[in-house]
């Protein structure tokens, strides 16, 4: 899969476009998408949402992503690394913590903007970067700078409310490899297994279930039981699949599997859930 590189510390770009031009790709950097109009599908790590005018997305490192576009969508892009966050140009006391809750977003599809005062706040500093750049006024470099600097930290706002709370900059990078490889192959099942688990981190059965537990105040199944409900409710919620089809995606035998799987942590069926979201 082909890895993109950014040789300096940010760059900005906006176009409109009818059909994206790149396949599924990684990057070095992070990457904030910014939809001004038009609609289409994102895939990220094989997951896909449908976006519309105000989602932005966050593309950290790990992430695979790409676009699929129904209608011309005008689209921001800012790229940026971990030489800008670390230079002089973020002021802020804590780059640390900023690094960390970036690095740590959810790599799941979806707009990263959970705070709903702060979805008004993005367009238009969206849209004064785009009108600096375009009109090369008197100070403009600085002026789009500060702009980013400041979008940036709304991002990683949006992002560290919904961190779990156990999750700091000072966690252990053994526990944060554990949590990011969990969310990596939440999909795959054989592959969270405890001793498939314990085997590629080299550590024993018995010692990575202690040592999770004492990171997480919970134990690795609980976390994972309840990741993987948080996933299926996000799909009833905000998608047309069938449950058939959520199954199939997140690892069950069948339908049956997933429908027992999710009645014994919800109390209902996975059909009565969603019909009563929408009665």
């Amino acid at each position: 899969m082909k890895r993109e590189h950014l040789y300096e510390p940010f760059s900005i770009s906006f176009e409109t476009l009818t059909e994206y031009p790149k396949p599924a790709h990684q990057h070095s950097y992070f990457e904030l998408v910014y939809v001004l109009d038009g609609n289409g599908m994102q895939c990220i790590n094989q997951n896909n949402f449908a976006y519309h005018p105000g989602h932005l997305f966050l593309i950290t490192p790990q992430d695979c992503h790409s676009f699929t576009i129904d209608t011309p969508t005008e689209f921001f892009f800012l790229r940026f690394n971990d030489i800008y966050i670390r230079s002089n140009a973020l002021q802020t006391d804590n780059i640390k913590r900023l690094e960390f809750i970036l690095q740590n977003a959810n790599h799941q599809p979806g707009c990263i903007l959970k705070n709903q005062t702060d979805k008004s706040l993005v367009r238009p500093m969206v849209e004064a970067i785009i009108r600096e750049y375009v009109n090369r006024d008197l100070y403009n470099k600085e002026v789009i700078q500060q702009i980013i600097n400041t979008l940036i930290v709304i991002v990683a706002r949006n992002i560290a409310k919904y961190l779990p709370e156990q999750v700091t900059e000072k966690s252990d990078e053994k526990f944060l490899a554990i949590l990011n490889y969990i969310q990596q192959h939440i999909y795959e099942p054989e592959k969270i297994r405890t001793e498939v688990m314990s085997a590629h981190f080299g550590i024993s059965e018995g010692y990575l279930g202690r040592y999770f537990k004492k990171h997480c105040n919970e134990t690795m199944q609980s976390y994972i039981t309840n990741y993987k409900i948080s996933l299926i409710e996000y799909r009833l919620k905000h998608s047309a699949k069938r449950i058939n089809e959520i199954a199939v995606e997140l690892g069950f035998t069948d339908e049956s599997h997933l429908n027992k799987f999710f009645k014994k942590q919800k109390g209902i069926g996975p059909r009565q859930y969603r019909s009563r979201l929408f009665s």
